[in-house]
């Protein structure tokens, strides 16, 4: 069991975009899974409402991310801004990530490339 290979990914996010990457056993380099988007909650002349919205959009962002986390065992989150400690929350208390190890960083946006090696330097130590 210990020859197990670990279900990596990485997810450089910020409050209205996230790039999943995540580790391709066969062809054993870390690839490009998807992209999230939360277009956030516009203009809206109702406070309590626009909240609600932003909430619920939040979530739905959170969500649409889990779909491509399946059978984590480790998650490395790496952007901007307050989200990802949100998204660190989020997965503590959902149950399917309970048992995955959760670390994270700070840094700019980058390209799909350069997270494929930030993502895969940051497995190898």
């Amino acid at each position: 069991m210990s020859d197990k290979i670990k279900k990596r990914f990485g997810i450089w996010m910020d409050t209205h975009h996230a790039t999943i990457i995540g580790y391709d056993p066969a062809a054993a380099v870390f690839t490009v899974l998807g992209h999230a988007k939360n277009p956030g909650p516009g203009s809206n002349s109702n406070e309590s409402a626009a909240n609600h919205l932003e909430i619920t959009l939040v979530h739905k962002f959170f969500k649409e991310i889990d779909h491509h986390l399946v059978n984590a065992d480790e998650i490395h989150i790496t952007g901007s801004g307050t989200i990802q400690e949100q998204f660190v929350h989020h997965l503590a208390e959902t149950p399917q990530f309970k048992k995955a190890l959760v670390s994270q960083s700070t840094s700019n946006p980058m390209s799909d490339d350069k997270l494929v090696e930030f993502v895969t330097h940051h497995f190898k130590n």
